[in-house]
């Protein structure tokens, strides 16, 4: 199934190395042409603790963790397309987002955060994945990766709040915390600049029919983003979950926009040396790209799963004993427990889901990739 998901993207005869993308102009949009759909769920973990979550697809498990002040279903455009790539896509809103709810006050760390994604993926029965993270959610699956090296297949990061850059910012926000409100300041202001209104006005409804629900729930609660932002202050430098990962082999494939003012670009070129990763750069892109445009990291991917993640991913099989080729069934035989709780989410009529259907575009942004191994 691997090689046939990769076998299946466009420009599989041409591997491009450096990485630059589109890959031709006239690509076509990675995904189906139909939206897969997507439903949310809220679960209970064994003490109660109620989470919400967005999943869809089948093979692979891609567990996506939102950024600050966001939740796993604003990402459903993108979404869709990364579960028609041979992905069961696994979105869980971290705590005191979305439909998850708060942590205790003893609990406000980046390690409390991660370790309650740790605890979902044990009850829906998650035995091996791949974690992505945006931003602040970059900074958990980070944790996780470092915390649990022999669940993770591999960690996207993305615009993520890691590196000895972010390190020195947030000793910043401890001595002065006012300045962590406007790095939020900065956040919400790239936010507002989303929607592209003048070039797609369509995909712009879209993103504001998906947001509205997103930012009611902030304005009713906005007492739950305090934790998240304390959580910031008191976890200890990134560097340390970075180090722990790589030194357990992880392997971490790395994307950041060169416009992005709240988290800058210089973070991912730290943390890309830090773990040894090239960094891909989305040009002429903010903190919130792949809200902007859902095609471009869905494109990205497809490039990747090409070359290195494919290799990876490839690798990873062949180590957990199911061949580099392996079958839905093979698959679902390593990555989940028998049984698995996720197996019994199903897609009832009644659960609400993204658009019906999405147009086959180009990706919005171009890419490259940078060489930070030297």
């Amino acid at each position: 199934m691997v090689d046939q998901l990769i076998k299946d993207l466009p420009g599989d005869d041409e591997v491009i190395d450096p990485l630059i993308g589109p890959s031709a102009p006239d690509a076509p949009a990675i995904g189906l042409g139909r939206t897969p759909r997507l439903a949310r769920h809220r679960i209970h973990l064994d003490d109660g603790h109620e989470v919400g979550i967005t999943l869809a697809g089948k093979g692979i498990p891609l567990v996506v963790i939102h950024g600050f002040t966001a939740e796993g279903f604003l990402y459903a455009q993108t979404l869709s397309r990364l579960c028609g790539m041979g992905f069961r896509v696994i979105a869980i809103d971290i705590a005191g987002h979305g439909g998850t709810a708060g942590l205790p006050e003893d609990g406000l760390n980046i390690g409390a955060y991660s370790a309650l994604v740790g605890r979902v993926l044990d009850k829906l029965g998650v035995r091996h994945c791949l974690l992505a993270g945006h931003s602040m959610g970059g900074r958990l699956v980070t944790q996780l990766a470092a915390n649990q090296p022999d669940r993770v297949l591999g960690v996207v990061l993305v615009d993520a709040i890691v590196g000895d850059t972010w390190d020195r910012m947030v000793y910043l926000f401890r001595v002065w915390p006012p300045l962590l409100g406007a790095v939020g300041i900065m956040l919400l202001v790239d936010s507002m600049l989303i929607p592209p209104l003048t070039r797609n006005p369509t995909q712009a409804m879209k993103l504001l029919r998906l947001s509205t629900p997103t930012m009611a729930g902030h304005l009713i609660r906005p007492w739950r983003l305090l934790g998240p932002m304390a959580s910031i202050l008191r976890t200890r430098s990134s560097r340390y979950a970075l180090d722990a990962a790589a030194d357990a082999g992880t392997p971490f494939y790395i994307l950041h926009g060169d416009r992005d003012i709240a988290v800058p670009h210089r973070t991912s070129e730290d943390a890309a040396r830090r773990v040894g990763a090239d960094l891909i750069t989305v040009e002429k892109a903010g903190h919130s790209w792949l809200l902007t445009d859902p095609e471009t990291l869905p494109a990205i991917i497809a490039e990747l799963l090409q070359g290195k993640l494919g290799d990876d991913l490839r690798a990873a099989f062949v180590a957990l004993g199911v061949g580099e080729d392996p079958d839905l069934t093979a698959i679902e035989s390593v990555c989940y427990d028998p049984g698995a709780a996720v197996f019994d989410l199903a897609l009832p009529e009644e659960v609400e889901y993204a658009g019906a259907s999405v147009a086959r575009s180009e990706p919005a942004f171009r890419w490259h990739r940078d060489d930070q191994t030297g």
